[in-house]
């Protein structure tokens, strides 16, 4: 089995659920609506789009993907980010790497670096990474990785990055899904479709109507810490993206404490990120690369940081779930709207 950017890229977080409208086309002129489907990332995909001229773009479609490990993938071998984290201070870089290096940096910035991708290394010894690992790391091992964490040791100049420190071990998989997305989107874009719906791994972009001749509609999960599945909220896309990530799901149990470890991270303090937030979902016009990013950033930071932060960005509509002594609360940007049915 070929070796992907992500073994688990659930997140262990509220997973966004995709809601399928498949009902006879209510336009003038029936057009092939395709629906592709399959696994990628170590997650699954789900690709729609409406297309007069009967194009399957599967083949091209799973093309771009392979562009992507061969890029960005940590657990391919022969990668461009492998190469550059195990035998390289610098190295040519392809236009996908270009794309996320520059997309990562904007978020770390907007964000006082609580997105930052060159935790890599941190995150393989916590045991959320690339690299296995149970061990619970002492205060003295995070300070002495502390040194490889920070955007500020890498630079991209013009196709090459460079590595100041040539320890430093970036991570993308916190953006690769959403960047994945806007992919296969401006793919589809490029070929005239006006209607599809792109989604990998919960992260989603939609542009135009579905086959009821609707705005897509998507559902935000519930947090339930039984394993079941429940609808909390319903909105609908109007050429925009939603990411959403959250840590109730995906965490390991420490074997002495029975502490439960979170896979995001704080990059900041070098530690599993412990927050009062549950999940946070983003829709915006902005890329689903970019959202997804900050929907990292805005759990590793908790529930005020994120608030205050959403506020100061109004291309973004964000609803939040977390924990106010045990009790779990709901919040929503006042830009945000949801619809009451299906």
């Amino acid at each position: 089995m070929k070796q992907t950017i992500f073994r688990d890229l659930t997140k262990s977080m509220l997973f966004v659920v995709l809601i399928v409208c498949l009902m006879t086309s209510c336009s003038k002129k029936e057009v092939s609506y395709y629906r592709l489907q399959g696994n990628v990332f170590g997650t699954t995909f789900q690709i729609q789009y409406a297309d007069a001229s009967d194009n399957n773009y599967n083949q091209a479609i799973t093309l771009l993907f392979d562009q992507m490990n061969n890029s960005l993938s940590t657990y391919h071998p022969n990668s461009l980010i492998s190469q550059l984290n195990k035998d390289s201070s610098e190295l040519m870089v392809d236009d996908n790497f270009i794309a996320v290096f520059k997309l990562s940096k904007k978020v770390y910035e907007s964000t006082d670096g609580y997105f930052d991708p060159t935790v890599g290394k941190m995150v393989n010894a916590w045991g959320f990474g690339y690299q296995e690992s149970s061990k619970i790391l002492t205060n003295q091992e995070v300070d002495s990785l502390m040194q490889y964490v920070g955007f500020d040791k890498v630079v991209l100049d013009e196709r090459t990055v460079v590595k100041k420190n040539p320890d430093v071990v970036f991570d993308f998989n916190a953006v690769a899904k959403g960047y994945g997305v806007d992919l296969v989107a401006l793919f589809l874009e490029q070929k005239g479709v006006k209607d599809y719906l792109v989604e990998i791994g919960g992260e989603i972009r939609a542009k135009g109507k579905n086959k009821r001749n609707q705005f897509w509609s998507i559902g935000i999960e519930e947090p339930n810490f039984d394993g079941s599945r429940s609808l909390q909220k319903v909105v609908r896309l109007e050429h925009e993206s939603i990411a959403t990530s959250g840590n109730y799901r995906k965490y390991r149990i420490d074997s002495v404490t029975g502490e439960k470890i979170a896979h995001t991270f704080n990059p900041k303090r070098g530690i599993p990120a412990k927050t009062d937030l549950l999940s946070v979902s983003i829709i915006s016009s902005l890329s689903c690369g970019e959202i997804d990013a900050y929907a990292t950033a805005f759990m590793a930071m908790g529930y005020k940081k994120a608030r205050k932060l959403a506020d100061n960005h109004k291309e973004m509509k964000v609803y939040f779930i977390y924990l106010d002594q045990d009790e779990i609360k709901t919040d929503a940007t006042p830009n945000l709207k949801f619809v009451e049915t299906l």
